[in-house]
């Protein structure tokens, strides 16, 4: 009976040895509202592979492209209401809650890499600050290029965007509409190629990643390299998420997290050329913008500048007097 008891007790403990490594495996589920080709999800899939690797598989993140688990807008609710660990956003589509959050896309502020990484150590206190009041926590971020101007007509001046179907995926496009005489259409970019398609938007501000991404060329003919801004996408996480890990794995994701930072903003400068090649390959017209266009834009980045400083208030005045040490 004492032999069939330690044999029984034996038999367990070792069912409960196997089960362990099983049981302490953590999965994280990752939205992202861009294309597996995009170098945006590249770079989330191999931090996701640097983070299985380095955690000896505890940790595995399955990266979930396209919109196909929550479309771009619902990431960061769902990241809130623990629906997903880890997503990736825009954080400028997020400055209606709190106006920090479009700093990166106020109009000829940041206009080159080096400014919109010193702009990106300016802001990331006071955004990190805020969003960790929301149970988030900032990992990473990186840029899209420079943002121009896609129409399907020629443009000179200010006063030929007048009319338009202006795509807007922030408050700040919408405040460009609205100052040009434009009207703002809120699309995604997962939805740019069926918006275009369908003629519900003509004109836009994006990088050419997401020009060449949505294959504007079938529709829009004429992109206006102007460098408005670089506006970042973040990579976050449910803070929630993040304590259950144990330190090691913690240590994994930062560390796992600082080399896609480093290799997003190098990938992105690297890519802004390619991006305006294949543009004109596919026979689209690149201009940099009559000196009027290029002028009467600066003259609207002004007036978005001066209305954000007084929406963000002192951590706004804050970041901006960073930004211009």
């Amino acid at each position: 009976m004492l032999h069939r008891r330690l044999a029984l007790t034996s038999t367990v403990v070792l069912t409960l040895a196997m089960a362990l490594p099983a049981a302490a495996q953590q999965k994280w589920d990752m939205p992202t509202g861009y294309p597996a080709a995009n170098f945006h999800t590249e770079n989330i899939v191999q931090f996701s592979k640097d983070v299985e690797k380095s955690t000896a598989g505890k940790l595995k993140i399955t990266v979930h492209d396209s919109g196909s688990l929550f479309k771009a807008n619902e990431i960061k609710r769902a990241l809130q209401g623990g629906q997903a660990q880890i997503g990736e956003i825009i954080i400028s589509g997020y400055s209606n809650e709190n106006p920090v959050y479009g700093v990166d896309s106020i109009p000829f502020l940041a206009t080159s890499y080096t400014d919109a990484q010193k702009l990106w150590q300016a802001s990331r206190p006071v955004t990190e600050a805020n969003l960790a009041k929301q149970g988030l926590k900032v990992l990473y971020a990186v840029p899209w290029p420079a943002q121009g101007i896609f129409s399907t007509k020629p443009l000179n001046s200010v006063a030929d965007l007048k009319g338009a179907k202006w795509r807007a995926y922030n408050p700040n496009t919408s405040r460009i509409a609205q100052l040009v005489g434009a009207q703002p259409v809120t699309v995604q970019a997962a939805e740019l190629t069926q918006a275009l398609a369908t003629g519900t938007v003509n004109t836009f501000m994006t990088s050419g990643a997401t020009g060449y991404d949505s294959k504007v060329w079938e529709q829009v003919k004429y992109f206006y390299d102007v460098a408005a801004w670089l506006p970042k996408n973040l990579v976050i996480v449910s803070q929630k998420s993040f304590d259950a890990l144990d330190k090691p794995s913690q240590e994994a994701v930062l560390k796992a997290a600082a080399e896609a930072e480093a290799r997003g903003w190098k990938v992105s400068q690297e890519k802004t050329a390619w991006y305006i090649d294949q543009l004109k390959k596919n026979g689209m017209t690149v201009d940099a913008g009559s000196p009027q266009l290029k002028a009467e834009l600066r003259k609207l980045g002004e007036t978005i500048i001066a209305e954000w400083a007084k929406q963000a208030g002192a951590d706004g005045q804050a970041i901006l007097d960073a930004y211009r040490k």
